[in-house]
């Protein structure tokens, strides 16, 4: 199996609530070597002093429990900017795209080896209101139970692809970047665009995570 080094990249805004359980899920459960990549826009809550919590201090022992991490500070935001500049701020060559209010709770290291034969992968996304596991209904019911190759919503009429869960080579994303002026659904038309271009796709249940609510996520229009 191949040892390679995963930047995880997480987008910030205002996610006191989530973003500790998020880094804490990625330290249990991602193989080692792991950096953080915190691309904030101009968060105003608790949520880079947490993540702060989890940061390791060179002038101390090396501890398990902290990590490797640079917080990003991003100005001109738009989706597709902040995953841009955390995997242009990557070191290591495989990178987890993981939402600040989602906590992973499986990663098959076997991805490690067949994201090379994809442009992206992404994973099983268990919706929770509140706390409260929910229905997978609209946008919860492409998660299915067996792996998807090109996966096509019916429900949308396009390809489907959500990065809030999703696993890439940085060679890849390198050269096929998302794009900076889409204000939604940048992954959506990465994955048309890259499968135009040839590539494929996968959906995996093998990588999964709790998606908790928040109010102002675009995911969650029309719930709550």
């Amino acid at each position: 199996m191949t040892q390679e080094g995963i930047s995880v990249v997480i987008r910030v805004k205002n996610e006191e609530d989530y973003i500790g359980r998020c880094i804490q899920s990625c330290v249990d459960l991602l193989p080692k070597p792991v950096e953080f990549i915190v691309v904030d826009n101009g968060s105003s809550d608790d949520s880079l002093r947490i993540a702060k919590l989890f940061k390791h201090d060179t002038s101390l022992p090396p501890n398990e429990s902290y990590c490797d991490m640079r917080i990003l500070n991003i100005l001109d935001y738009s989706p597709g900017s902040a995953l841009n500049l955390g995997i242009t701020n990557s070191r290591h060559p495989l990178i987890l795209v993981l939402s600040s209010h989602c906590e992973l709770l499986s990663f098959d290291q076997q991805l490690m080896n067949s994201v090379y034969e994809y442009a992206g992968i992404f994973g099983l996304q268990i919706p929770y209101y509140y706390g409260k596991r929910i229905k997978q209904n609209y946008i919860w019911s492409h998660y299915l139970n067996h792996d998807i190759e090109n996966m096509h919503s019916s429900l949308e009429g396009r390809y489907y692809f959500h990065n809030a869960l999703s696993f890439f080579t940085r060679e890849f994303l390198n050269s096929h970047p998302f794009d900076t002026q889409l204000v939604g659904k940048e992954d959506r038309y990465w994955a048309a665009s890259v499968i135009a271009d040839g590539y494929k796709t996968l959906y995996t249940p093998t990588l999964a995570a709790k998606h908790h609510y928040t109010p102002d996520g675009n995911t969650w229009k029309g719930i709550g």
